[in-house]
């Protein structure tokens, strides 16, 4: 791979991300495409670190808040809203640990298939457009309670979907319960964190199993991309999201899941 590719890739990563359009889909388009190699684990690893690092750097002022109301809470043995709302994203990540934990075999072998990335491409783009139609859009992120946290949650073990989109299902099941746009962003955005540390380090202890020679240079490359590009479409989509909604992500994903269908038809 060389600094264009890993360059392109970190980028796409870093956008498709925290955007609700589906990062493996994306990551598709180059080896469908331009019949690029596949990057590897160890550059997925960093990809995603840069995009980690984006999110607690944008997100700092929330996470200082969190991590201060935890202290406060076990100091005083009081529960406060911010503690709360920390032990929310707790809830909200065990779902999809766990069944990550007990189902990632079966999901490598049987659904990394090409079609299943369409159909989930198409199917929880339509999913998204609905919420954001039917949601009341009312409540907000105070206001988050366990039972919708772990609704939240269950609903994000579903992302381990190949297609369907980690941030575009839990701010789906956020519209679907009547929160804000804004307030399902950042509480997705707040979730990818845990989830992002998990998997990375799942597939970290997987990589100290396997010597391979390392270039540094590309994973740097990788990882302030991912962070640069990452960082950007948090910005934007915060900024955005509650003026032109969930619509444009909703038609983009049927179009690139048409996209996605003809160049797998295609000879």
């Amino acid at each position: 791979m060389d600094w264009l590719q890993a360059s392109i890739l970190a980028m796409t990563q870093g956008i498709t991300e925290f955007l609700p359009i589906s990062s493996s889909a994306h990551l598709l388009l180059p080896a469908l495409l331009l019949d690029w190699p596949d990057q590897g684990l160890i550059f997925d690893v960093a990809v995603h670190v840069g995009s980690l690092l984006a999110v607690i750097v944008y997100l700092r002022q929330e996470l200082q808040q969190l991590i201060l109301g935890c202290w406060h809470s076990k100091v005083s043995w009081q529960m406060n809203p911010h503690a709360w709302q920390a032990w929310s994203i707790v809830l909200a990540t065990l779902p999809a640990v766990v069944v990550g934990l007990l189902l990632k075999d079966w999901i490598e072998l049987h659904l990394r298939a090409l079609w299943v990335i369409v159909a989930a491409t198409l199917l929880f783009g339509g999913l998204l457009g609905w919420a954001d139609w039917r949601g009341n859009r009312c409540l907000s992120l105070a206001q988050l309670g366990w039972r919708h946290a772990l609704l939240i949650g269950i609903a994000q073990a579903l992302a381990l979907i190949p297609g369907a989109s980690r941030s575009g299902i839990t701010m789906t099941a956020a519209l679907m319960l009547g929160y804000q746009r804004g307030a399902a962003a950042r509480f997705s955005f707040l979730l990818s964190i845990p989830i992002i540390i998990a998997a990375g380090t799942l597939v970290g202890l997987e990589l100290l199993t396997v010597s391979k020679t390392i270039d540094w240079a590309i994973l740097i490359v990788g990882i302030v991309v991912s962070f640069i590009s990452a960082w950007c479409c948090i910005h934007w989509f915060l900024c955005t999201i509650e003026r032109f909604g969930m619509w444009p992500f909703v038609v983009y994903r049927v179009v690139l899941g048409g996209i996605l269908l003809w160049l797998i038809g295609s000879p």
